[in-house]
């Protein structure tokens, strides 16, 4: 190798750590934009009539974003091949998380002031809280064993686990088309987007991305050839 070969073979090593650290600072700073905001609203009093409600809303619909965009790092993987996306997913995947639980929170603690009976009756008896409260408690074990330890003990058994999410995702879907009522557009999108990248995954299709990836990267090296000479 020359030496202007292994200064070019550094500086694009440089180039893919750069990139992967703003893509993760990009990831936090999306991730908690919203709830930036829904904080800066709640101090200028600035959350509407129902606040309440105007904080479900933004809890929840944001959880649901996140996680739509931890569900698409691997079909955009298996598209363009842009594995650097990888660490995205658990960050979005937490951030997620993070919402859910002020989601919930915010159930059981501002609209139901943390009455234990009122909760387990406005669970029981509303199905778009059931099957949002069923999303959370499948979503549960998947925050906690987000780290690379539980990966390591769990072996095989933590891929299994974390297929949990395909569930998590349709249900967040219901209880989100249950929760807007007749204001559909959006649910709507999400539920397009989801089915798109759910098919992605599907073996027929994913064979077709990955040809399509080879297609691309090869166009890609063609690019930057023209662009050198």
């Amino acid at each position: 190798m020359t030496p202007i070969t292994t200064k070019m073979s550094k500086i694009h090593k440089l180039d893919r750590k750069t990139t992967a650290k703003i893509l993760r600072v990009s990831a936090h700073v999306l991730s908690l934009y919203g709830l930036a905001l829904l904080l800066l609203d709640y101090y200028r009093q600035n959350l509407g009539a129902d606040p309440v409600r105007e904080i479900l809303l933004r809890t929840g619909e944001p959880a649901l974003v996140l996680l739509i965009l931890s569900l698409a790092v691997t079909p955009l993987t298996i598209l363009f091949g842009w594995t650097q996306l990888h660490p995205l997913r658990r960050i979005f995947g937490l951030y997620a998380f993070l919402y859910v639980g002020l989601h919930f929170l915010t159930f059981i603690w501002l609209d139901y002031g943390l009455n234990l009976a009122y909760i387990l009756d406005g669970i029981l008896e509303q199905n778009f809280v059931l099957v949002g409260f069923a999303a959370f408690i499948l979503l549960l074990p998947l925050a906690i064993t987000s780290n690379k330890w539980s990966q390591r003990k769990l072996g095989k058994k933590w891929k299994t686990l974390h297929k949990l999410v395909y569930i998590i995702i349709l249900l967040a879907l219901i209880h989100f088309w249950w929760l807007v009522k007749n204001v559909y557009y959006m649910p709507f999108l999400y539920s397009v987007i989801v089915t798109i990248l759910l098919l992605v995954r599907w073996q027929p299709v994913k064979q077709k991305g990955l040809r399509f990836q080879r297609r691309y990267r090869n166009w890609v090296a063609n690019y930057k050839a023209k662009q050198v000479a």
